[in-house]
């Protein structure tokens, strides 16, 4: 079995230039940070593939992102869940061109339906385009990092290609998930 989720990443600048943002007010709070390696936008979550089912997968993968068009976004703006009086997550924003935010949309719909179509189940959360920066024990008063995050608008880039990620819990540093990319599949044919 794997568990796995159908990602976009921001390339290495733009998640060190967010890293960077945040580097000098980590000791500030005893928060779960994720590393820069990590950051991504989960378009879709499967918990437990077989692995049987892996190549159905890739391939409907493949076509569900060929479908749809390359993106350009940017980290900007963030939040909590489940909201800033009482969150657990905090995370950054994207900001996207024209027709940006039902393209991220799209390509998680057709990243959903890909694993669905190969047998595979997925989680049925509502898709919400996020980057989660940090993670809190238990729930927290995260407002003045929302605002701080509110502030922060990183570097564009051009999401070029989606990827089909294997995470490995407790395998990472600090007992952290450790991430393997199985695959980049190409925006756009």
């Amino acid at each position: 079995m794997h568990r796995l989720f159908v990602a976009l990443r921001p390339p290495e600048e733009a998640a060190q230039h967010l890293d960077d943002f945040l580097e000098v007010r980590r000791a500030a709070a005893p928060f779960r940070w994720t590393p820069a390696d990590q950051l991504h936008l989960t378009l879709a979550f499967c918990p437990q593939v077989p692995d049987h089912l892996l190549d159905d997968l890739l391939e409907r993968l493949a076509v569900a992102a060929s479908r749809r068009r390359p993106p350009d976004l940017a980290v900007a703006g963030g939040g909590a869940f489940p909201d800033p009086d009482r969150g657990r997550v905090l995370w950054a924003g994207l900001r996207t061109d024209p027709g940006g935010e039902a393209e991220l949309a799209a390509l998680a719909t057709g990243a959903r339906n890909a694993a669905v179509a190969a047998g595979v189940v997925v989680d049925g959360q509502r898709f919400r385009p996020h980057l989660t920066v940090a993670r809190c024990g238990r729930p927290t008063q995260l407002t003045s990092w929302v605002r701080l995050l509110d502030a922060y608008d990183g570097p564009a880039w051009r999401a070029e290609h989606l990827e089909l990620v294997a995470s490995h819990l407790g395998e990472g540093p600090r007992r952290r998930p450790r991430h393997e990319v199985l695959a980049e599949l190409p925006l756009g044919g």
